[in-house]
């Protein structure tokens, strides 16, 4: 009975506790009472984080101007890509009108000349015109001509220079021996007789070039008569889709390049007869056949700098070999080499003089590239073009630079129009006189307005 009362004292005394505890823990949950007091003060909005930098910031700024020049670079590529594309699909007409504006340049001088005499511009046109194909048909008919007349002889020469060399490989220290010459022979025909098909194709491919380069001659004497003709038309034509802004400098460019061109094309005109001329003389002092030929062919490659002389001369060195011998060769080898000094340190220089000069680089990589684009015709339009783009940067700076707003001055294409000045009045009309039409190719007579020039 005593550890059942102990046991019941003990319960009741833990229960107190527990009771104790609850009421002291609803008693710090309970809100105490605000001391009376004045109002706490709006602390107001909470401070903003500070924004990130932006993104482009963070590049460095030798990464940011690749990338500008770099986007700019890709599209510069792609203009040009476009570019190429274009041209190569209608190259015919791009060639043909590039050989007529050479023409053009070459008669062009002719054609001025009989103006100031007080001939007419078509009569001027048109005997300029039939005098220059003329000469060009002359020339044409007496190449063919000689070849012709030499043909029998050179085919005679040829076969005893084959014969010649077969006794000299044959007596050589090389151990040549007359079955491995006949076997070459063999080979040779049976190469001919199994390639027959390519060889036809090939030529049917020969005619179809002969047809299109007919077509570019004729569609480029079309272009040489209406550029004689009315070629500063065409040229105020041409300047109207150029921007107005940007027209007084390609104004100013136009004349510049012409003078480039004309330049260029009488002169290499001048060193091609000097060159076809004494190459001529020599190789015809030298007995080596179709000697007139030959030169007309050096006159021909001369239009092309550099690897036109190196091919005509080539070519006059293998005839004269063929014909007559190594000796024979050397020596026009000889007359080739000293013409061709002659010229780049003599001619190029005096006759071409710097209006047309062109890095040595420039040509080799101009002649290349037009080439490889336009094979013959474009390897000859490639270097004057060349030079008419150099002359036409340099008018543009020159321009450019005569025309800069110094700086700290006011940009006269942004200054106010000036006041209009009223016209005195008649007795007759009270009326102001009405303003000026506009000239032709959209420009006024008057003072630019604001923002033109």
């Amino acid at each position: 009975m005593s550890r059942l009362r102990s046991l019941k004292a003990g319960a009741s005394r833990a229960v107190t506790r527990l009771s104790e505890r609850l009421a002291r823990a609803e008693e710090d949950g309970v809100d105490r009472p605000i001391p009376p007091g004045p109002p706490p003060s709006d602390p107001g909005p909470a401070p903003l984080q500070p924004e990130p930098p932006p993104p482009a910031t963070m590049v460095p700024w030798g990464v940011r101007v690749a990338a500008e020049a770099g986007w700019r670079l890709l599209v510069l590529a792609g203009v040009i890509y476009v570019l190429m594309k274009v041209i190569s699909a209608i190259s015919l007409l791009v060639l043909s009108f590039a050989v007529g504006l050479l023409f053009t340049a070459l008669l062009q001088p002719t054609v001025a000349r009989l103006r100031r005499l007080g001939v007419g511009r078509g009569l001027a046109t048109a005997i300029t015109f039939v005098t220059g194909l003329a000469m060009l048909g002359l020339v044409g008919w007496f190449v063919v001509w000689q070849v012709m007349e030499s043909l029998d002889d050179l085919t005679r020469q040829v076969q005893d220079g084959i014969e010649e060399l077969k006794t000299w490989l044959l007596n050589s220290p090389f151990h040549v021996t007359e079955a491995q010459i006949n076997n070459i022979a063999d080979s040779l025909n049976d190469w001919l007789g199994s390639n027959s098909q390519a060889i036809t194709s090939a030529g049917l491919q020969g005619v179809t070039v002969v047809v299109e380069f007919l077509s570019g001659a004729v569609l480029a004497l079309f272009v040489t008569i209406f550029l004689l003709y009315d070629g500063r038309q065409v040229w105020r034509w041409t300047l109207n889709f150029v921007p107005r802004v940007a027209r007084d400098g390609m104004a100013s460019a136009g004349p510049r390049a012409w003078m480039t061109l004309t330049g260029y094309v009488r002169g290499t005109v001048i060193v091609a007869f000097i060159d076809g001329f004494f190459i001529g003389v020599g190789i015809y002092f030298l007995d080596v056949p179709m000697a007139v030929p030959l030169a007309v062919f050096v006159f021909l490659f001369s239009f092309i700098p550099i690897v036109g002389a190196f091919a005509s001369g080539t070519l006059a060195v293998i005839v004269a070999f063929v014909a007559n011998g190594a000796v024979s060769a050397l020596l026009v080898l000889a007359v080739v080499l000293a013409v061709q000094q002659l010229e780049g340190h003599v001619l190029q220089p005096f006759i071409l003089g710097k209006m047309a000069r062109v890095h040595p680089l420039g040509v080799v990589l101009a002649v290349t590239g037009g080439s490889l684009i336009a094979g013959i015709p474009g390897a000859v339009t490639a270097v004057p073009l060349v030079a008419v783009l150099k002359s036409v940067v340099v008018s543009l700076k020159s321009y450019a630079a005569g025309h800069a707003v110094p700086a700290g001055a006011a940009d006269p294409s942004s200054a106010a129009p000036p006041p209009a000045v009223e016209a005195p009045r008649s007795p007759k009309s009270s009326g102001s006189t009405p303003p000026p039409e506009p000239e032709e190719g959209g420009e006024s007579a008057g003072p630019p307005r604001g923002g033109e020039r």
